[in-house]
């Protein structure tokens, strides 16, 4: 099996680039994964992508060194499986808030005896190389979402699960779950309640030697986080980058037309 290059940057002390795909389009995903991130998430929870887009998708990143990874839409085994089945090397499993949940999530990832994923990596066998069954455990990363109150109260619990290998903190719910609607909803948080929150899980994992993910909406926040000791940031996604750069450029050409 083709080794996942995350956990290779990793061993070496080398934080992680992800790029986020929501826009259900093998195009933009061949683009983008040929922008030099290191691995990219095709979002099923949030973005406008159903399986089907998704595999086509996997398929059109292939040719890259990027690391394809999958937000599954919920903690939900036939998704899970699905996703990895169709060689995503990763799972970001939103909404886990308790050891229970976490528990679960593993052991949708892990084959038996470790955990209870069904047999059948239809596309993955070809996309991941030979002898994947044997050597999927020891490459695909499981991610658990802190981005709830239970969430946050439970972080210890969950961050010590068997077989976990990371926390991914989602700010905009999180800040939602722990101070309601005081603050304006976003990514990038600045108040110190929730910068010391972002802080309290970083640390939690770390001290039980798993790694921490961060969502972020500005280059300048990712690199921030980075210096926080985050081991993987996310970085702004296609509909962002694609909304950002038309309206910059249709600025730009309406004050060339008015000079």
């Amino acid at each position: 099996m083709k080794p996942n290059k995350i956990k290779a940057l990793w061993a070496d002390g080398k934080p992680v680039l992800n790029g986020w795909l929501s826009i259900a389009n093998a195009f933009t995903a061949e683009i983008m994964a040929e922008q030099g991130y290191d691995s990219i998430t095709i979002d099923l929870q949030h973005g406008v992508v159903d399986y089907q887009a998704a595999v086509g998708m996997l398929q059109a990143m292939r040719s890259s060194e990027v690391t394809p990874l999958v937000r599954v839409p919920w903690l939900d085994p036939a998704a899970i499986m699905k996703a990895l089945d169709a060689g995503a090397y990763g799972v970001i499993c939103p909404m886990i808030n308790n050891r229970a949940q976490a528990q679960e999530l593993v052991s949708y990832i892990r084959y038996p005896p470790d955990g209870t994923r069904s047999l059948g990596p239809t596309r993955a066998n070809f996309s991941a190389g030979s002898n994947y069954a044997f050597e999927a455990d020891e490459n695909i990363l499981c991610f658990a979402m802190i981005e709830t109150a239970e969430a946050f109260q439970n972080v210890e619990e969950i961050v010590s699960t068997p077989g976990l290998d990371g926390v991914y903190i989602g700010p905009a719910d999180l800040t939602l779950g722990l101070t309601g609607k005081r603050y304006t909803v976003g990514f990038d948080r600045e108040e110190s309640e929730m910068v010391d929150a972002i802080q309290t899980i970083l640390a939690k994992a770390h001290q039980v030697d798993i790694r921490a993910a961060l969502h972020c909406g500005t280059p300048s926040y990712a690199a921030k986080a980075l210096g926080w000791g985050f081991d993987l940031v996310t970085l702004p996604n296609d509909v962002r980058l694609l909304a950002s750069a038309a309206s910059a450029s249709v600025t730009e050409a309406r004050k060339l037309m008015r000079a």
